[in-house]
């Protein structure tokens, strides 16, 4: 089945409210070209599950400074120094989580998990309002699964079905966030006929839709 769909085609899978997982760290691995049409659509009251905050010019920066973003929900905010601006003043709501707890609680998401125990957070702020068990003599906090109505990826060579090749570091979320949403798109920064198998890291079976950045080739 042939998934592509042109940028424009964007508009008709999201909605106000809903809440969007976007890959990349420092947005390295974040699909420039799908955020800059969100701006563009300008959807509202978003929801945002990403690593961190990117950069006020750069990922989803760029949806926080055009106000777009009620909650942020990531591991860090310190390269985006409006996001701790909007932080400080009520503006926006900002959830911070371990990065790896984040990353395992979208990994639960997506295989169907109720949550992760995780160490992580004991004795400070992270464990407020958590429930705390103990397993075999060990403490643990319960992190709740994250999941999200659309996901947003980047993969460096992808073909029509969305099978995902991802370039490096520019993995990083990419391939859990691809598991853990109801609808997958994922921007294709070169469209291949074929893929050594061996290389892909996301099967087509997770991805709905593909918009292509380039030229077949």
């Amino acid at each position: 089945m042939n998934k592509l769909i042109p940028l424009r085609a964007l508009h008709e899978h999201v909605f106000d409210g809903m809440s969007i997982m976007v890959g990349g760290f420092m947005a390295v691995g974040t699909p420039e070209q799908l955020i800059d049409e969100l701006v563009r659509i300008d959807v509202k009251h978003l929801t945002i599950i990403c690593n961190d905050a990117g950069f006020e010019d750069k990922g989803v920066g760029k949806l926080i400074a055009n106000g777009q973003v009620d909650h942020l929900i990531a591991s860090h905010i310190g390269l985006n120094p409006m996001a701790g601006r909007l932080m400080s003043d009520g503006s926006m709501k900002v959830t911070l989580v371990p990065q790896g707890t984040l990353a395992e609680c979208i990994r639960a998401g997506g295989a169907g998990l109720g949550g992760v125990l995780t160490p992580t957070g004991l004795g400070t702020i992270v464990e407020e309002g958590k429930q705390i068990v103990e397993v075999d003599g060990k403490t643990y906090l319960i992190e709740p699964a994250i999941k999200a109505d659309l996901a947003l990826i980047d993969g460096a060579e992808v073909d029509q079905y969305g099978n995902v090749v991802y370039a490096k570091t520019a993995r990083n979320f990419n391939p859990i966030m691809a598991t853990a949403a109801n609808t997958v798109i994922c921007r294709a920064r070169k469209l291949v006929d074929t893929l050594n198998p061996e290389y892909v890291l996301t099967p087509h079976i997770f991805v709905d839709y593909v918009v292509a950045e380039v030229e077949h080739g």
